[in-house]
């Protein structure tokens, strides 16, 4: 039997001294992007670092892949933009306050979601998930982080009417904010010792207090102080009206936290050379927004900047990650008035960065090696990524027109070899799937007039998909019947077998010589 809740492996040899410096690297690197991301989604920088503590600690024991971080994410905050616009739509005189209880709620529910897929075993479709469509996926995501900075340059960011900053406001923010842009990208190159994203916000940080600069900090926006956060349920009317709208966005927190976690996951197995569960991550992502919901936490997914931190430092056990949940939650409680005097200056150079990171610049030098149809799909999903602001709509559409792009090229593949065998029996040969969309070129493969009597369709090369093929066969056998001649069906598969049973009723053909196929299954 499977040990489902075998949290740790003990026989792993651990190097507690990097995991530990490890967890502690990503804890500083964690306080700046949790505050951004909460201020992305347009919400107490509290909700953001509160989701960062749940959401890594639960995921850092119960997750399906040690080494990997999660925590309040720009995938998960983009969603909440579009809730909150659709509440001030319904409720003009509703005030952040409550707002923020419909987020909770439904954090809660995508957490639900998550575990459902989790516990019915769907990680593995991650796989029917195209390449294209993750570049568009990515893309888009990076360009609404960076638009997101925009009303920073104005003089109230939380009012989207405000003017922009003119004169000596505007050319000192922008210098701050180039010089943080600058550390960002510039410190990796000198050293990968210190955390650059933490060495920009604390050289900002320094100019402005030494220099007396006036600008505006995360405290003019929200508080950060906070205690241990206290389990509550979400403050909010419990109907079918307050269901039926946050069920949307609860089906898109799920989708897309689940869809960035589990390539986090691939991404990670593919640098250590191990294999994480899927399964049992969506397991824990879904109980981790559940808990990160009734613990006033914005909710969020696995992070694949502050993982990759993680793993270069050495981290390959769970303890890394319980270390920077803690120490995060200790920042929260004894550091929030140094947190509040951080310059929103830096903070917006340390999301542009994330964004000119997270954008796929390789999709660009794949452009005249790659079919017309995926760049097509993968600038459609950038441009419904960006302009609608859902990211699992826009995954959907890209999956969906892939796969019928997939579908129209196979159903022009399908061939058939034909020879008469010494004892005049007439052999089909059929090479490439048979399926709704190549059943039109199947049929036109077949001579039935000038057949001789018995006939033998051999599919060791093919494979009976659908209903739409069965019923192909049918007819196919029915012509033949007509003209007093017989079909036999060879070499099929044991899954095409169960079809041709299943449809017994209206199909009566031979089956002869079927071999075995083994089909990959995946672990939970």
């Amino acid at each position: 039997m499977k040990k489902y809740f075998n949290l740790f492996d003990f026989r792993q040899k651990v190097d507690y001294k990097i995991e530990v410096l490890s967890g502690l690297t990503v804890a500083l690197a964690l306080v700046p992007e949790a505050v951004a991301f909460a201020l992305l989604a347009g919400l107490s920088p509290l909700t953001g670092l509160y989701a960062a503590f749940m959401m890594g600690l639960v995921t850092a024991i119960f997750g399906g892949r040690p080494g990997m971080i999660s925590g309040a994410t720009g995938a998960v905050a983009v969603v909440f933009v579009g809730l909150i616009a659709q509440l001030r739509l319904l409720y003009p005189e509703m005030g952040l306050e409550q707002i923020t209880q419909y987020i909770f709620l439904t954090v809660i529910l995508g957490g639900v979601f998550q575990l459902i897929f989790g516990f019915l075993r769907l990680g593995k479709f991650i796989r029917l998930v195209p390449q294209p469509v993750i570049f568009g996926f990515v893309n888009g995501l990076a360009i609404i982080i960076f638009m997101a900075q925009l009303p920073q340059f104005t003089i109230n960011s939380t009012d989207a009417s405000a003017p922009w900053m003119q004169g000596t406001e505007l050319y000192s923010f922008l210098g701050l904010v180039a010089l943080a842009i600058l550390i960002v990208w510039g410190l990796p190159k000198l050293t990968k010792a210190f955390p650059s994203g933490l060495a920009a916000i604390l050289t900002i940080f320094a100019i402005v207090y030494f220099f007396d600069i006036p600008t505006s900090t995360v405290g003019d926006i929200a508080s950060v102080q906070g205690g241990f956060p206290m389990p509550s349920f979400p403050e909010v009317p419990l109907n079918l009206k307050t269901f039926l709208l946050i069920l949307p966005y609860a089906a898109i927190v799920a989708g897309v936290g689940l869809i960035e976690s589990l390539l986090t996951l691939n991404i990670v197995d593919e640098i250590t050379q191990t294999r994480g569960r899927g399964n049992k991550e969506a397991i824990a992502q879904g109980g981790a927004n559940i808990l990160s919901g009734l613990f006033l936490g914005m909710g969020g997914c696995a992070m694949i900047g502050q993982s990759l931190i993680n793993i270069s430092s050495g981290s390959r056990a769970r303890l890394s990650g319980i270390v920077a949940a803690v120490m995060l939650l200790v920042f929260v409680m004894f550091g929030a008035p140094i947190i509040e005097r951080l310059p929103m200056a830096a903070l917006t150079g340390l999301m542009i960065m994330v964004a000119v990171g997270t954008f796929e610049w390789a999709s660009f030098k794949a452009l005249n090696k790659m079919p017309k149809s995926d760049i097509f799909v993968m600038v459609l999903v950038t441009l419904v990524t960006v302009l609608s602001h859902n990211l699992a709509i826009a995954v959907l559409i890209g999956v969906v027109i892939s796969a019928l792009v997939f579908a129209w090229d196979n159903s022009k593949r399908i061939r058939a070899r034909k020879y008469v065998a010494h004892d005049g029996v007439k052999h089909y040969e059929i090479y490439g799937p048979l399926f709704f969309g190549s059943v039109a070129v199947f049929n036109e493969k077949f001579d039935i007039a000038g057949d001789p009597e018995e006939v033998i369709i051999d599919f060791q090369e093919s494979r009976v998909v659908d209903m739409s093929a069965i019923e192909a066969l049918n007819g196919l056998t029915e012509r033949y019947a007509a003209q007093g001649k017989r079909v036999r069906l060879k070499h099929l598969s044991p899954d095409c077998r169960i079809l041709l049973q299943n449809a017994e009723q209206i199909i009566d053909v031979n089956v002869m010589e079927d071999p075995q196929y083994k089909v990959v299954t995946d672990i939970l």
